[in-house]
């Protein structure tokens, strides 16, 4: 695991596992929170067919200093981890856990209400406005990795959509040195992270939303 952490906020994220990361006020707490939605990331984990551990062992290797970015509740900046050269057949393990998770955000969204339950001020968005903002954010987070949009055609389209993630997973499946992408992007390893605990998240709101 590593963290990335404020006074105000925390993650804890799994290194080798893309998406299993969580958020609280704390290292600690976040830390709990990651523990605890172990199960919950396990499904993901078979969707991929890859083996989930008998046992889970944690340790810290990495703590880094949080910003605003990590504050406002989103991931900010890659470990050293994520400058290690990878595999085509390790990052296609990790593509395979993306798939997963967009496959989980469908299968929660086909089966939750359009109206989810408000926070207790009567905040927060419905179903389908959770799903939009997924998708237009991975737009943003497409162009990290050097994938642009034809300027023509809606980033929210269904052509559009399986267009880019088809893109993103070509992208992600293949061997790496460990540095960006393109000039000022994401090295692969923080992108498939960045861009599966997004899903994750969203996903397990809405199923959270929806009870």
């Amino acid at each position: 695991m590593y963290t990335e952490a404020t006074d105000r906020r925390a993650f804890a994220c799994a290194l080798d596992w893309p998406g299993w990361a969580r958020a609280a006020k704390t290292e600690e707490l976040a830390l709990a929170a990651l523990t605890g939605y172990a199960q919950r990331y396990e499904p993901v984990a078979a969707a991929a067919g890859i083996r989930w551990p008998a046992a889970l062992d944690f340790e810290v290797v990495e703590r880094l200093e949080g910003s605003g970015s990590t504050e406002f509740g989103v991931l900010d900046k890659p470990p050293k981890a994520d400058s290690d050269p990878i595999t085509a057949l390790k990052a296609g393990r990790q593509a395979a856990l993306l798939q997963a998770s967009w496959e989980l955000l469908d299968d929660i969204a086909a089966h939750a209400p359009a109206a989810l339950r408000k926070g207790p001020r009567g905040g927060g968005r419905d179903r389908d406005k959770v799903v939009e903002h997924v998708i237009a954010s991975e737009a943003g987070y497409a162009r990290q990795i050097g994938i642009r949009q034809d300027p023509k055609s809606s980033d929210l389209s269904p052509a559009a959509v399986r267009s880019r993630r088809a893109q993103i997973l070509t992208v992600l499946s293949s061997a790496s040195d460990g540095s960006p992408l393109i000039s000022k992007g994401w090295p692969l390893r923080y992108a498939v992270r960045r861009f599966a605990w997004h899903v994750l998240d969203h996903a397990w709101e809405i199923e959270d939303k929806s009870e």
